[in-house]
């Protein structure tokens, strides 16, 4: 009311305020004849006239009859309202006109705001009623609308939207767009509205749980200012097309009988996985894989067994290999596999031989027992060639000369390189061999007794595996053991070791021998949480005193993982057995670490023990390795002593046992029991 007060002369009586009030009265609630007799009546009695009106208008109105009139044009800032006009007082002065002045501003202002308040109302409701209006074109169209603000919480449901998801407006709006998201990962768009829309094609999550393919629109949502404030989605229902593309693609690349990648999904993946070798500077390989004895099987039992067949094939091969290996069927009975996380080219010798001992078990279909074999060929990146069909084509041409030149099909395998194929074919030999010797007894201990310096006493001794093969004699170990653990037999062959090594020992119990630790080596493939209570299962079966048994651990076995390889070696500590570190100073382990493994000796390898004394670097290496070990509070040995003179420096460096051909080389169980008998009478 501030405004309006503002337009009253300061001198004004009360009369003039009972006017002013009639005047806002009738503007706020009188319209019409109605209204303008009532102003018309307030002028009268703001000027104690007998009449009085309001003429609506910028017109001329009709005489109001004898003697004086007072008029006044009521108007606002560009619009004229009306005029007041008073008559039936014989004079009215300028006071007069300057109260009916006032009152006329006060009506023109009033009614000016009541004025603007009605185009606002009329405007507003325009407003509600076009919404309204779109909100129905909206609720028509076929297509999913929703908004959201710039935090991704929806402010708007079109019916599609309650129609594509299931929920309801009241459900959704005020709920974050991820709740539809089927991918937790999928990153809200953000930056890329202010450039203007996106289509995409993505997953939704329906009310019922069930996930679908859309197709998404996305467009900024602007204030007046043109800043954006959000984004407008549009989304229609795809999942009929992707499925249809996702059957395209699949006839496209897969073979429709077993699964597998067809030929032309195999050079695609390869060659992208070469790509990455390239980069990485590594080797890769790719084995083509023939079956024998599919076709006669196929034409005599026909074509439904014969798929059977392919199909279970298929899926041992499948089952044989790693996820990141890549497997194929080419076409009929042949079959294809990309190996490219492997570290020598030979590896692939032992994905080929699993890849045939998994046909090895008979098929039992349709009441037949039936059995394949396969011949494989082996080609080489980038020795053989740099792109996926160069591969595949001389893997096959490897694949036939396996197949035509081996005695027996389902074992044969060639690489196409003649020098890789001799050397493949020695190493089969070997791990042939070597798994028929596990099973047939030809591998024996020998012992190699550790010496005390100083007083030439046995201490201990490690066992060490000797294979007698039956035409050959004794392989060297040199021969089979890095074979073994490229191969995974090094765990058979470790379990053999520690049994029979557990074995021997409980017969020297028995029979008296005063307690020696007995070495043991443990491969890294071994050193696994199970290792402890294998140790102590095997100490058990043999009634066997643990102060007889020594695990001996190679330096890299330390790199991987410390908590874990701390707890294995707690684990075996508490069993009372002694652990050793083996080849000493050729790894990378940390000596901060060193002190934390419950280690009771290390070993210092024979490749620094050689060079003593004429090597200085040598000599300095294994000083160190000595005196770092007192402080350490671990015993020291060495190994590899073949010299007076390399013996005459470990005992002045403080070297507590040696081990070497000096004193003895390794020996059959008889012979060490001897040796070491004798030992008791050299040094009582």
């Amino acid at each position: 009311m501030s405004n309006i007060h503002a337009l009253v002369p300061a001198h004004t009586s009360l009369d003039f305020v009972g006017a002013s009030s009639a005047v806002c009265d009738a503007v706020l609630r009188l319209r019409g004849e109605t209204l303008h007799a009532a102003l018309g009546g307030a002028a009268a009695g703001l000027l104690s006239s007998s009449r009085g009106r309001f003429v609506p208008g910028a017109g001329v109105a009709a005489p109001f009859g004898p003697g004086p009139v007072l008029r006044q044009v009521v108007a606002g800032v560009s619009e004229q309202f009306g005029i007041y006009e008073v008559a039936g007082r014989g004079s009215y002065t300028v006071e007069d006109a300057r109260q009916l002045e006032g009152l006329a501003h006060l009506t023109a202002s009033l009614m000016q705001v009541h004025s603007l308040a009605q185009r606002s109302t009329h405007a507003y409701a325009q407003m509600e009623a076009q919404l309204a209006h779109q909100s129905q074109i909206l609720d028509q169209i076929h297509e999913s609308v929703l908004t959201m603000d710039q935090m991704g919480y929806i402010t708007s449901w079109n019916r599609g939207a309650e129609e594509l998801f299931g929920y309801t407006g009241l459900e959704a709006i005020g709920r974050n767009i991820l709740f539809l998201y089927a991918d937790e990962d999928e990153d809200m768009p953000d930056a890329f509205a202010e450039q203007g829309g996106r289509m995409m094609e993505v997953k939704r999550r329906k009310k019922s749980g069930e996930v679908f393919w859309a197709s998404l629109s996305l467009s900024p949502l602007r204030d007046l200012a043109e800043r954006p404030i959000g984004l407008i989605a549009y989304l229609t229902d795809i999942t009929e097309r992707k499925q249809a593309e996702e059957q395209l693609h699949h006839l496209a690349y897969y073979d429709e009988l077993t699964g597998l990648p067809n030929r032309t999904l195999f050079a695609r993946l390869v060659d992208q996985a070469l790509m990455v070798a390239q980069r990485n500077e590594t080797s890769g390989c790719v084995l083509f894989m023939d079956l024998n004895r599919f076709k006669r099987i196929n034409d005599t039992l026909g074509r439904r067994i014969g798929d059977e067949l392919l199909r279970q094939v298929a899926q041992r091969v499948r089952d044989t290999l790693r996820d990141e290996d890549v497997v194929a069927r080419l076409s009929g009975d042949e079959f294809a596999v990309g190996l490219f996380d492997i570290r020598q080219h030979f590896e692939a010798t032992t994905v080929a031989r699993k890849l045939q001992l998994a046909l090895d078990a008979p098929f039992l279909i349709g009441g037949h027992d039936l059995r394949v074999g396969a011949s494989i060929g082996i080609s080489v990146y980038p020795q053989d060639g740099s792109d996926a069909e160069t591969l595949l084509g001389l893997a096959d041409i490897a694949m036939e000369r396996a197949k035509q030149a081996a005695a027996n099909p389902d074992r044969s395998v060639a690489f196409y390189s003649q020098d890789m194929n001799q050397g493949m074919q020695e190493r089969m030999r070997i791990e042939s061999g070597l798994r028929q010797a596990l099973g047939n007894g030809e591998l024996i201990l020998y012992y190699q007794p550790k010496f005390e310096i100083g007083s030439d006493r046995i201490v201990g001794a490690e066992a060490l595996v000797r294979w007698v093969h039956p035409t050959r004699g004794i392989v060297p170990p040199s021969e089979f053991i890095p074979l073994a653990e490229t191969t995974g037999l090094i765990v058979q062959v470790g379990e053999w070791v520690l049994e029979q090594a557990c074995a021997q020992a409980a017969i020297w119990q028995r029979a008296g021998v005063p307690p020696f630790r007995l070495a043991v080596n443990v491969s890294a493939r071994e050193f696994t949480a199970s290792l402890p209570e294998r140790v102590a299962e095997t100490l058990a079966r043999y009634q066997l005193d643990p102060s007889w048994l020594e695990l001996e651990i190679t330096e890299s076995t330390l790199m991987h993982d410390f908590e874990r390889v701390t707890g294995i070696m707690d684990h075996i500590n508490k069993l009372g057995v002694a652990l050793s570190l083996d080849d000493f100073g050729t790894g990378y382990s940390s000596l901060s670490y060193l002190k934390r493994f419950p280690i009771d000796t290390l070993k210092i390898d024979r490749s620094f023990t050689t060079g003593i004394p004429v090597d200085g670097s040598d000599c300095a290496i294994a000083g160190t390795i000595i005196s770092m070990a007192r402080q350490l509070g671990l015993r020291v040995i060495a190994e590899g002593v073949e010299t007076v003179e390399q013996l005459d420096f470990l005992r002045e460096a403080g070297c507590d046992e040696v081990q070497g051909y000096l004193y003895s080389k390794p020996l059959p169980a008889f012979d060490f029991e001897r040796c070491l008998r004798e030992n008791w009478l050299l040094v009582a």
